[in-house]
């Protein structure tokens, strides 16, 4: 099963992204071993260096963390420390570039509003 990559993007921090979704979708919990970084890159389809680099960018922001000789496992925090780091890049960086791309298209809070509650409604029914 290997990942399709954006070119926009470095490919370890697309490698992150999808670890970290994983961990938030519940596959890996607090404390439980994660692939090998070798496991993990043979999983994508990537170079081993470049999924250490993932491992080691991920370990860096105590989202995993290492046991000598037995791998790498989730930091108890981990949900909370990604739920907090998307929020605030999503507050930061997002957010203010729709409210821009809102502004120029015309498109109000009640508009908005509308398209929230009809997704809502359709992601309810799947």
């Amino acid at each position: 099963m290997t990942m399709t990559f954006n070119a926009d993007r470095a490919i370890y921090l697309q490698m992150a992204d999808r670890l970290c979704d994983e961990i938030l979708a519940g596959k890996y919990g607090s404390d439980e071993r994660i692939p090998s970084v070798r496991e993990y890159g043979a999983l994508l389809g990537v170079n081993t260096n470049t999924a250490m680099k993932t491992y080691e960018y991920l370990s860096r922001e105590e989202i995993i963390y290492q046991r000598r000789g037995m791998g790498y496992y989730v930091a108890s925090d981990a949900a909370e420390r990604i739920h907090r780091q998307r929020r605030e890049e999503f507050l930061q960086n997002r957010l203010p570039q729709l409210f821009r791309e809102m502004e120029l298209l015309g498109i109000d809070f009640n508009v908005i509003e509308k398209e929230w509650k009809s997704n809502i409604k359709r992601s309810s029914r799947r």
